[in-house]
């Protein structure tokens, strides 16, 4: 088995995480562009953008997590784990080092959003630890994102 590392989103990880992204299906709707997600995210607390890396030269990225914080609530997004390297604890490190740099500024409490129909995902969000809230999810799209071609 080869070493798996957590680090850091890199400028050089861009394809990558955007090929694992697509090949997961994260995207979907136009305000998930993955390119536009990366370009966003790096504006804002680029150190919330981590990366799971394996092989002897830890450049094949197997996973990602994406955490934001408003000095109120910390918040997930993109987590992901390539398909060939699930059930390897992948997701739980990711979130486990996103959670501590979280708790490093001072967060209290963590939020996420899962489809409801997405059973596997919830599931595995609970054996982390979190719960099913009961509240309304609302949102309001402030501009449309063209397509890629």
């Amino acid at each position: 088995m080869t070493a798996m590392a957590i680090r850091p989103y890199r400028e050089s990880d861009q394809q990558a995480v955007v090929d694992l992204w697509e090949e997961d299906g994260t995207g979907g709707a136009s305000h998930n562009d993955p390119l536009t997600a990366i370009t966003a995210k790096l504006a804002v607390d680029r150190e919330l953008f981590l990366v799971a890396v394996e092989g002897e030269a830890q450049e094949r990225i197997v996973g990602t997590v994406i955490g934001g914080y408003d000095g109120h609530r910390g918040w997930v997004y993109s987590l992901v784990v390539d398909v060939a390297f699930r059930r390897r604890g992948i997701a739980t490190q990711l979130m486990e080092r996103l959670e501590e740099l979280l708790k490093q500024r001072g967060c209290l409490k963590v939020n996420l959003q899962v489809r409801a129909s997405n059973e596997k995902v919830v599931a595995l969000y609970k054996q982390l630890g979190y719960e099913v809230e009961a509240r309304v999810s609302m949102g309001k799209r402030l501009y449309e994102i063209a397509p890629r071609p």
